[in-house]
């Protein structure tokens, strides 16, 4: 390191490092730039074109055309608000839920935890469209959800599936049937927060509640952003639950058209690829905007064990 610094040419050993380096990263280069670099940009350039294979038109330059088409259809402004109002309903979940999970198994009171962590984590593993269908039978009107609501005193539960109301928190709790992976990504975070911070805060007199606040929350204030970051990435590409669920169909009443599910939809079915290509790039620069803004915001809140 220090030649380096002192910005003198490295040696014979550093040098057949590098390149041995370089050969081991060159596959992942490759396929960075095969599948996801040169498809980035092709779907850039089709945002200008007119390319629809469902119609016999001559390839030509249309200019902002498409964007213009964008900002007046409704559609795909309906489907971004349908997409957010989950986003409102399922992100705080999908982020608490695994924390707090994790916490109650990471307690020493708890008895039986690896049990506990392999049950929760068990649902992850189940093919997610298999678990849909699942979902499906249990939130039918005489499914086992309505069917316990009724049990204990409901006499008119939500139709779930069918109720323009109640869809959005019917696949909410669909939702929440993979949350293993997120109290595993926890649990290995609070097995890693010292256990000294916790002898300093019972010394100074400080109870479970404020250890949570003023120890657990600020040392797990990384690992939360993180998985922040991941569900944003995530309810931003959801499609597949109501695309198995309705068909792609957007029922009830329109309900469950997602924006990822729209722009499939314009892609694959009605094979408008110059407009399926301006609806991701609005997909991808909200994404952007919504992470940065975030990366912004963690300066306040995140804690790193780096910082000084």
């Amino acid at each position: 390191m220090e030649p380096l610094m002192r910005g003198e040419p490295m040696s014979r050993v550093a040098r057949r490092e590098a390149r041995y380096g370089f050969l081991f990263v060159l596959p992942w280069i490759i396929g960075f730039l095969a599948f996801t670099a040169l498809p980035m940009a092709a779907t850039f350039v089709f945002t200008f074109l007119n390319i629809s294979l469902a119609e016999q038109e001559p390839l030509m330059f249309v200019g902002l055309a498409n964007y213009q088409r964008l900002f007046a259809d409704q559609q795909a402004w309906a489907s971004l608000w349908v997409t957010a109002r989950f986003a409102l309903l399922w992100l705080p979940l999908v982020i608490a839920l695994p924390f707090l999970l994790a916490v109650a198994v990471n307690s020493k009171y708890v008895r039986g935890a690896g049990l506990l962590r392999v049950l929760l984590f068990m649902p992850y593993v189940v093919p997610f469209v298999a678990g849909a269908l699942i979902w499906q039978n249990m939130l039918v009107d005489d499914g086992w959800i309505n069917t316990a609501l009724r049990l204990l005193g409901v006499g008119d539960p939500p139709s779930w599936l069918s109720d323009p109301a109640w869809v959005i928190p019917g696949l909410v709790m669909i939702g929440l049937w993979g949350l293993g992976s997120g109290i595993i990504i926890n649990l290995a975070g609070l097995r890693g927060i010292p256990t000294e911070l916790y002898d300093a805060a019972r010394l100074d007199g400080a109870g479970w509640w404020r250890q949570l606040w003023h120890v657990t929350i600020p040392m797990m204030s990384p690992v939360i952003f993180y998985t922040m970051i991941l569900a944003v990435v995530e309810v931003m590409q959801y499609f597949l639950v109501p695309l198995v669920l309705f068909d792609g169909s957007g029922d009830p009443g329109g309900a469950t058209r997602f924006f990822n599910l729209y722009l499939y939809q314009t892609f694959f079915t009605y094979q408008e690829m110059s407009y399926g290509s301006t609806l991701a790039w609005l997909l991808f620069v909200i994404t952007l905007v919504v992470t940065l803004v975030l990366f912004r915001l963690s300066r306040r809140w995140v804690h790193y064990t780096s910082e000084r």
